[in-house]
């Protein structure tokens, strides 16, 4: 299967981990990603925060990255890609107040194209209500609002249908492949292997 077009959607202090391994890691596999945040323009750049887990009641923040979005959000048409994917972090908390993120998010259901989301990324996909009768997990601290959305809570790593999600970037290896399954990624490891002379 030839790479596919991915929408990402991200704001400031999302999740630096969230936002640059997925970017990077469906990239290595040959998709063209988009990375987008309403009100900036391909160029801009957002501010990412780190989330640490060290045993206390909740996460540990501290700031992150800049991370270079590719388009504006006025540029792209949901319609042109292919999957969506949205990080964790703290901007969803926000970014769920833009109609046009909403709007978005409800094309790829509509259309049951590929969905990824992480961490607090659901709060967006609650808000957006497309959440009822799927099977799903999120950060723990989200459940009250996802399971409030009509979803039926697991504990780790799930795909049910068109959406993959997860708890945390420390899901990472588990649900990126998850994602590439839905999308139908093959990966020829003999083919994209280096080889000595």
């Amino acid at each position: 299967m030839t790479g596919q077009q991915i929408l990402m959607i991200v704001g400031d202090f999302g999740e630096d981990y969230e936002i640059m391994v997925p970017f990077q890691a469906l990239q290595a596999v040959g998709h063209e990603v988009h990375a987008v945040c309403p009100e900036k323009s391909g160029g801009d750049t957002v501010k990412t925060a780190i989330h640490d887990f060290r045993g206390d009641q909740t996460y540990l923040e501290t700031r992150g990255h800049d991370f270079e979005l590719t388009h504006g959000f006025d540029e792209v048409d949901p319609a042109d890609y292919d999957a969506l994917v949205v990080p964790g972090g703290r901007a969803p908390e926000y970014l769920r107040g833009y109609d046009e993120v909403l709007d978005a998010v409800r094309h790829f259901f509509e259309t049951d194209k590929p969905v990824a989301s992480i961490c607090h990324g659901p709060q967006i996909l609650a808000a957006a209500g497309v959440l009822d009768g799927y099977e799903m997990t999120a950060y723990p601290a989200v459940r009250p609002e996802v399971e409030a959305a009509g979803c039926s809570w697991v504990d780790g790593v799930t795909t049910d249908g068109n959406l993959v999600t997860g708890q945390a970037w420390p899901d990472h290896p588990e649900w990126i492949a998850q994602f590439l399954d839905v999308l139908g990624t093959e990966i020829d490891h003999e083919a994209t292997a280096a080889t000595a002379d």
